[in-house]
């Protein structure tokens, strides 16, 4: 298949030139379209009360986002809670911890923070275990707590302070105008059939990143194409690249045993033969099925796809 026009569900770029996906149009000679499937929106106070969140009990706060900070200041404001001064701060990330200078003295407190995921923590809080954790996250929070914290037997409890809502794209963009379209969270998947609830895949490609993302969409009917990260492709921009690269080897293949197969029948015309020569079918490519390196899914996951198929 020729790839005109991707979609990326995620905002447009401020600045295109330093988008991972610039180069592969410009390549490529491919139309790459910005847009986001979901929107953020802050958690209605009366909903956010109706948690019973005592922020006095806790002594230690857990952030996983830069949204989860936004949101829980929020409503923390809102609510007019005191976060008490002796309130220690955990982040998943140093960018993370830094964005909290946007709401509290960062020098005058206690901020630890890991690499980059909520397990890059367990040695942090395992020295803070007597403490009492409360973790800010969305409705639909991927951020589940990790065994580590049940295992220490860490008093932990998350709190909803944000919730993510599909975008009304129905009269934005006409979604069957892609070849691919790429998908980043679960929710984006669940914002695709709210707003065409009788969407059906077809030919066209789906791009899923993260296990999560890719479980959803099976559970939806579609068929993963492209999945990242991968070991040959840790990045959604490199996925992409190998699947139109993979495509245009088949196509030049596939042209190549054409020609060959008219040449050798000609040549058997012209020896009066009957034989009769017929192209190979070429393996169907998927996400089971990837061209180079193992996917990132779990085992259980690949199991959960026997359907994957073209």
């Amino acid at each position: 298949m020729k790839i005109r026009k991707i979609l990326i569900s995620q905002p447009r770029p401020e600045d295109l030139k330093s988008s991972p996906y610039t180069p592969i149009a410009e390549n490529h000679g491919i139309q790459i379209d910005y847009e986001k499937l979901f929107k953020i929106e802050a958690l209605e106070g009366k909903e956010f009360r109706r948690q019973k969140i005592r922020l006095e009990e806790y002594s230690a706060l857990i952030f996983t986002s830069k949204n989860a900070i936004d949101y829980f200041f929020q409503q923390v404001k809102e609510a007019r809670y005191t976060i008490p001064d002796s309130m220690k701060y955990l982040c998943t990330s140093e960018a993370i911890a830094l964005y909290l200078q946007n709401y509290i003295t960062y020098r005058k407190r206690k901020i630890f923070f890991g690499k980059a995921t909520f397990n890059d923590l367990e040695d942090i809080v395992k020295k803070f275990k007597t403490e009492k954790f409360l973790i800010p996250c969305g409705d639909n929070s991927k951020s589940d707590v990790p065994p580590f914290m049940e295992r220490m037997g860490v008093e932990h409890k998350k709190v909803v302070v944000y919730k993510t809502v599909p975008r009304d794209l129905k009269n934005k963009i006409n979604i069957k105008d892609y070849d691919i379209i790429v998908l980043f969270s679960p929710m984006g998947i669940k914002s695709l059939f709210k707003n065409w609830p009788d969407y059906a895949q077809g030919k066209q490609v789906i791009a899923t990143f993260g296990e999560n993302t890719t479980r959803e969409a099976i559970e939806h009917g579609l068929v993963v194409q492209i999945n990242a990260p991968t070991s040959t492709a840790p990045s959604m921009a490199a996925a992409i690249e190998q699947f139109i690269n993979e495509q245009k080897k088949r196509k030049k293949t596939s042209s190549k045993a054409t020609k060959n197969n008219h040449a050798a029948d000609e040549d058997t015309d012209n020896q009066g033969s009957t034989k009769k020569y017929t192209n190979t079918p070429q393996q169907a490519y998927s996400a089971e099925t990837p061209d180079k390196g193992e996917s990132s899914l779990t085992p259980e996951l690949q199991q959960g796809k026997t359907h994957l198929h073209q």
